[in-house]
């Protein structure tokens, strides 16, 4: 917890309360920053409360300036509407929907803020928040400098609107949400207390950073999504695994459900033998199951393997196109035609006359007779051995070793 409202905690131990998220819908997917408040809805749940998240199709018209240095893009509404069902799906993985007393449930903001006209809404909410209050937010203060559009200055009146809403129509009387989103959040238990005379909660978790600064969940490729298609399982499974040590730890406690005494005895173990990774591949394996599922987990460890040495050749033909190009990504590669292997093609004519895998044949020679070549994880055994279209991983793939490490790509095409 970053911080909250003084009789946040008494609330939660009074009664099963109901506590809300707000998630813009900007993308079909949610991303690994999310999560952070995903998490903190799924410990609200597991300890007898009731959670919502609330997908803000209206708010996500306009765009929250917390955090941001410039006005984001707009949305449409069939764009919106189209997110909002991904998420759906996506959330179904880590909250509770079914029929309990603390069922989880989602909520758009745009079924209650679509029929409010402008002159309703400066009139009914717009004179309980003065433009002073509004101006001391850190949100806006921020901005001034460079530039704040009137529409990003009323998004917290906006979001303001959407806790007294819920306060008034779920009982819901905490909003939770990362730091940034302080200034926001009360603005709506302002709102509450002014509109409807009522007590309502804040409380917010600190923004996730990297133990060296970096911004977390960021990679060369951009964001670190759920959704499999835009990263896949591996690539999620690696990013888990690459975390510094003081990472992964901070990281096991926010994003698992591990009770506190086996995270300790974990960073004991770990210790010891840091280059074993215990942390890391504890982290990875929670997160991977939890998010893609037991059988893409197995997938993605398979995966790991096959750069170090472990990996088969049974292993590389059960890889998708995705995860396998995820794996050998950066890796040289060289487009065959399909004609040349059709018929089948001898080894080194392949490696040295139809793609420069080896600038000599002399040199793939020696390296084949000292039993360094391997073609998709099988030692070639003979300058006899030919190759053909029966062998290609994913109907479209060879994949060349050298040596231990050194892999090149063939695309037949």
């Amino acid at each position: 917890m970053h911080d909250y409202m003084p009789g946040t905690e008494e609330q939660l131990m009074k009664e099963m309360t109901t506590a809300y998220v707000g998630i813009d819908p900007t993308a079909d997917s949610l991303h690994i920053g999310h999560l952070v408040s995903v998490m903190l809805l799924k410990h609200l749940q597991l300890a007898g409360h009731k959670p919502i998240v609330l997908v803000g199709g209206a708010t996500g018209m306009i765009g929250d300036p917390s955090g941001k240095s410039e006005e984001r893009n707009l949305l449409t509404a069939d764009t919106i509407e189209n997110n909002l069902q991904s998420i759906k799906k996506q959330l179904t993985r880590f909250l509770d929907f079914g029929n309990i007393p603390n069922q989880a449930e989602i909520v758009n903001n745009y079924d209650w803020m679509k029929q409010f006209s402008f002159l309703d809404f400066i009139r009914d909410v717009g004179k309980h928040i003065s433009v002073n209050y509004m101006m001391a937010k850190d949100s806006v203060k921020k901005r001034l400098e460079t530039g704040l559009s009137f529409t990003e200055f009323t998004y917290q009146l906006v979001q303001g609107y959407d806790f007294l809403h819920l306060y008034e129509h779920k009982n819901c009387k905490l909003q939770m949400g990362g730091s940034d989103q302080w200034g926001n959040i009360v603005t709506g238990t302002e709102l509450i207390r002014r509109k409807a005379n009522g007590e309502a909660f804040a409380l917010t978790c600190p923004l996730i950073t990297k133990s060296d600064g970096g911004k977390f969940g960021k990679t060369e490729k951009g964001n670190i999504w759920l959704d499999p298609a835009k990263t896949s399982p591996y690539e999620f499974y690696q990013f888990w695994l690459r975390v510094s040590d003081e990472d992964a730890l901070k990281y096991l406690k926010i994003f698992t459900l591990l009770r506190p005494e086996v995270m300790e005895q974990l960073a004991l173990e770990h210790h010891p033998a840091p280059h074993l990774r215990l942390l890391q591949k504890t982290l990875a394996k929670e997160l991977t199951i939890m998010v893609h599922g037991e059988e893409q987990l197995q997938t993605a460890e398979d995966a790991s393997q096959i750069l170090f040495g472990a990996g088969t050749s049974e292993t590389l033909a059960k890889l998708d196109e995705a995860t396998f190009l995820s794996i050998f990504d950066g890796v040289p590669l060289f487009e065959v035609p399909k004609a040349v292997i059709e018929p089948g093609v001898n080894i080194l004519e392949l490696i040295c006359t139809h793609s420069k895998v080896f600038p000599s044949k002399g040199e793939a020679r020696r390296m084949l007779e000292g039993g360094g070549l391997s073609i998709n994880k099988n030692k070639v055994a003979s300058i006899d051995a030919s190759i053909n279209t029966s062998d290609l991983i994913n109907q479209k793939y060879l994949l060349v070793q050298k040596g231990k490490k050194n892999y090149v790509l063939l695309k037949i095409v």
